[in-house]
């Protein structure tokens, strides 16, 4: 027999229609099932994720919003601790030099006021070593003085006199020895 002439009911291909009916409620079911249970549960956690994902975008874009903000805080606050560190150093500088002028001020007046005590004291000394020669001299020239004329010199006033007017002669000449012309003291 030729296989178109096979009735329905026999033909091995074909399944039993309460089979198809039984296939068919069982895909509505199944379609049923997933879609009531299990496409739920699907659209759940693809939720979950999508906004677990835009949650971790959004804090990411906070923390580098806020480390941006740190950063540039951080520039300040650097650009702000250079300029008070050169502010800091044109003090310093400043007072360095302002403690110079005033070491170099003390330096000064001391020099100053040891220059004026020495002269003050060689003047005191000057005046002792001219009074002491005076002195020696005097009695020098009194001494001689009497040998040459040959009579006593003991009258001090007659002496003190003698011993001032050579004195004098001396210190003329020795300014005029100092000025550069030449003495005549010796010769009148």
């Amino acid at each position: 027999m030729s296989p178109l002439l096979i009735p329905l009911a026999e033909n091995p291909l074909l399944p039993a229609p309460l089979e198809i009916i039984m296939a068919v409620i069982f895909a509505l079911l199944l379609w049923f099932l997933i879609a009531k249970y299990v496409v739920p549960g699907f659209e759940k956690t693809y939720a979950e994720r999508t906004e677990a994902i835009q949650g971790g975008i959004e804090k990411a874009e906070r923390a580098q919003a806020e480390a941006q903000a740190a950063l540039e805080q951080y520039r300040a606050q650097l650009a702000e601790s250079r300029s008070e560190a050169a502010r800091i150093r044109e003090d310093a500088k400043t007072q360095g030099t302002q403690i110079l002028a005033e070491m170099r001020e003390q330096a000064q007046a001391e020099a100053d006021r040891i220059r004026t005590q020495s002269q003050a004291q060689l003047a005191a000394e000057r005046t002792q070593v001219m009074t002491q020669l005076r002195n020696e001299i005097g009695g020098l020239a009194t001494t001689l003085a009497g040998r040459i004329v040959g009579e006593s010199l003991d009258d001090d006033e007659r002496a003190r006199r003698t011993v001032d007017r050579f004195i004098a002669d001396l210190e003329s000449d020795e300014t005029t020895s100092t000025s550069g012309e030449p003495s005549t003291a010796g010769l009148s």
